[in-house]
């Protein structure tokens, strides 16, 4: 009797204490949360959707989306054609603002309709109504068109980009194919040295190799896409040699000569044109300054002779 009384005792204190240890102990899951919480916010507690919105810039929260609304709406009504040679456009370009055709269009429409208020603003100070349409008018035109003369800029200066970073490209191919590498090996060593348009261009065609696009075909796309006639020409020599079983490193030693020809050409006609180039500020403001300095004073004299005559 006594020894049961001594467990049921026993009993009652153990479960007194774990009672009163899971009271008082700290709930583990409750304060992990928390502190994921407070780590994720910078605070106590956690950003509604609304603030998270609300922290973006303006022109994320208002500005791009309603562009892209505007894009696809756009985007239905044009053909095909047109929106494939956009994108083609724009990823020659780099992909400037990370936009697409959609997007591209919509900042047209914008851009013209934002130019368009802001030259009947210009117009209106002036009272004029022929001032108000004319301003009108030429800021329409301007936010409609300027993207695409914007966007025709940046896609000739990636391809002068690329024609100039072409033949040190050619002469990296050639050492790392003839030292041993394959052609995937040796274009994912001049993505790694360089970084420029052409540098992008491999690394593109390596990314479309890797998830199984056919090497040949890719180089293709590469070459007719950029519509530089040096890379064009450097990727068809490849794809024959590759076809017709020619070594890659005599096709690439050829070619990589070949490219240094081509632009000690372009070098030297570039400084045959500078002295026609030179003839029309000379014309325009060299000569005529120098005749007002020589003639200044002789024409002074003359017509001071004559008042006093």
């Amino acid at each position: 009797m006594t020894l049961l009384l001594a467990a049921i005792a026993a009993a009652g204190v153990g479960m007194a204490f774990w009672g009163w240890a899971s009271r008082t102990a700290p709930d583990t899951s409750a304060m992990v949360q928390e502190r994921l919480q407070a780590y994720g916010s910078g605070g106590g507690r956690t950003l509604t959707e609304d603030e998270i919105e609300l922290q973006k810039p303006f022109s994320e929260r208002f500005l791009r989306p309603a562009i892209d609304r505007l894009g696809k709406a756009l985007a239905e009504r044009t053909s095909e054609k047109q929106r494939i040679d956009l994108q083609n456009q724009l990823t020659l370009a780099g992909r400037p603002g990370n936009l697409g055709p959609a997007e591209f269009m919509g900042l047209r429409y914008v851009a013209a309709v934002v130019l368009f208020g802001v030259g009947l603003l210009l117009g209106a100070f002036t009272g004029n109504p022929m001032y108000i349409a004319i301003f009108a008018g030429v800021g329409g035109a301007l936010g409609f068109f300027f993207p695409l003369l914007w966007l025709r800029q940046k896609v000739n200066d990636r391809r002068t980009q690329i024609r100039k970073a072409l033949p040190d490209a050619m002469d990296l191919l050639t050492i790392a194919v003839e030292a041993g590498l394959g052609f995937d090996a040796a274009m994912a060593r001049v993505t790694d040295k360089f970084r420029n348009a052409l540098s992008d261009e491999f690394a593109q065609v390596l990314q479309e190799t890797r998830l199984g696009r056919p090497r040949l075909e890719a180089l293709d796309d590469m070459g007719r896409r950029t519509g530089v006639a040096d890379l064009h020409n450097f990727v068809q020599a490849v794809i024959q040699s590759e076809q017709m079983g020619v070594g890659v490193a005599k096709i690439l030693r050829l070619q990589s000569d070949e490219m240094r020809r081509k632009r000690r050409q372009r070098a030297q006609e570039k400084a045959a044109q500078a002295t026609l180039k030179m003839m029309l500020p000379m014309v325009g403001c060299i000569f005529p300054t120098l005749w007002i300095v020589l003639l200044g004073p002789a024409v002074l004299i003359i017509l001071k002779a004559k008042s006093g005559g």
